[in-house]
């Protein structure tokens, strides 16, 4: 059964803010900061422009294919099987992990220590029961979580611009090096990377080729917006404070002496990140769905649920492995692991619209190059142990299907 078209333009930009103003801008500076130091706006460059030259190529491949998968199905239709599996597979695990990030960091926020992870656990549950009954339903959700997201946000903006008039001149961030700056990009893409989950519902979106690359060029403009507005505003507050901080944010409304607007701010955080693991959640499951139609996947996650018309089981499978994960693993180990399945995901992508000719092509084939070519400088400066557990839960999946199409064979 396919999936009912009710998203509008305004439904999917928001879907593809709610994934981009989540956790990450309330959460990266600290770190982009600690790797980039003074060059910490030169790194949110980079990272804004390999993120732009993905958007493009996501949005000439969805005008062309309306289906949901995102890059799974794309690929399989430019490049063929593999690169699809490939593509589908990162994307699934890469999000599953960073889905668990999220719910840990709203948890963080919500609760104290020793309730975070049951609290997270409960978030994630609720969330899948959301999406189990439509699609919108998901989409009014994100809605209302990014408003609330983004008025935490101007109140940090204007606690940042009264605290930088009558205040002491904050300490100098240490010098930028070009491997720290790449290193900050590479912390700070991980915040940007949500625009995909407007391609992976190209299935639920009402006219998709001219809908989705709109809705993802307009999301992504809002975000770097955002992302540059609120990354001066830290930088000029706190300084090299900012990067022992564990919620920056919240800190450049103490240094303002808005101690009364904190609260605010943690309740933005927790809603922002509720929006993020909500969309997150949304986009896995299409892209099961879609892998699972195709036998990449069990293809009992291929129902989709003939009253709510969504992939009920699939979101069910994948709020399971969410919780598995909040149960045994840290914040720093998911976003690691989910950085390099995002990466991967998107080099995969920028090779199948390079592939388009003809009336396809929305961009030029040079953006595809800079997409690929800073996916792999990015997912280069990634920690060891990540890139090594990514490779091996890929090594995984591509034995998985090796041995299905042995025996479908036989």
């Amino acid at each position: 059964m396919p999936l009912a078209r009710r998203l509008n333009l305004a439904d999917a930009i928001a879907i593809g803010l709610g994934s981009m103003i989540g956790a990450g801008v309330f959460a990266v500076w600290a770190p982009a900061l600690g790797a980039a130091g003074s060059g910490i706006l030169i790194a949110l460059a980079i990272a804004a422009l390999v993120a732009f030259a993905n958007a493009t190529s996501s949005a000439q491949l969805a005008a062309v294919h309306p289906v949901a998968g995102g890059t799974y199905a794309y690929a399989r239709a430019e490049i063929g099987p593999w690169s699809g599996f490939i593509a589908g597979w990162c994307f699934v695990i890469g999000k599953i992990a960073s889905s668990a990030a999220m719910a840990m960091t709203f948890a963080a926020y919500a609760a104290p220590e020793e309730w975070r992870v049951p609290v997270a656990v409960l978030a994630v549950a609720a969330l899948v029961t959301v999406n189990c009954f439509g699609i919108t339903r998901t989409a009014l959700l994100t809605r209302i979580l990014v408003v609330i997201t983004l008025l935490g946000l101007a109140v940090v903006t204007a606690a940042g611009a009264t605290a930088a008039a009558p205040g002491a001149t904050p300490d100098a961030l240490p010098d930028a090096t070009l491997y720290g700056i790449l290193q900050g990009a590479g912390l700070l893409f991980f915040a940007f990377a949500g625009y995909a989950r407007i391609a992976t519902m190209g299935e639920e979106v009402t006219d998709p080729a001219r809908t989705i690359p709109r809705a993802i060029v307009f999301a992504l403009s809002g975000a770097v917006v955002v992302y540059v507005v609120i990354g001066i505003t830290v930088v000029s507050t706190l300084g090299a404070d900012a990067i022992g901080s564990v919620h920056p944010l919240a800190d450049v409304v103490a240094a303002a002496g808005w101690a009364g607007a904190e609260p605010i701010v943690r309740v933005a955080a927790a809603t922002a990140s509720l929006g993020a693991l909500l969309a997150l959640l949304t986009g896995i499951g299409r892209t099961t769905l879609a892998m699972a139609r195709e036998h990449d996947l069990p293809r009992f996650l291929a129902h989709v649920a003939p009253r709510w018309h969504v992939p009920r089981r699939a979101e069910i499978a994948i709020g399971i492995a969410v919780i598995g994960i909040v149960l045994v693993a840290d914040l720093r180990g998911a976003i690691g692991f989910s950085s390099f399945g995002v990466l991967l995901y998107y080099l995969i992508a920028n090779a199948a619209a390079f592939r388009q000719h003809g009336a396809a092509r929305r961009y030029p084939r040079f953006l595809q190059v800079i997409g690929a070519l800073g996916c792999l400088v990015l997912v280069s400066t990634l920690p060891v142990l990540a890139s090594l557990a990514g490779t091996a839960v890929v090594l995984l999946g591509i034995g998985y299907r090796i041995l299905r199409l042995r025996v479908t064979r036989r």
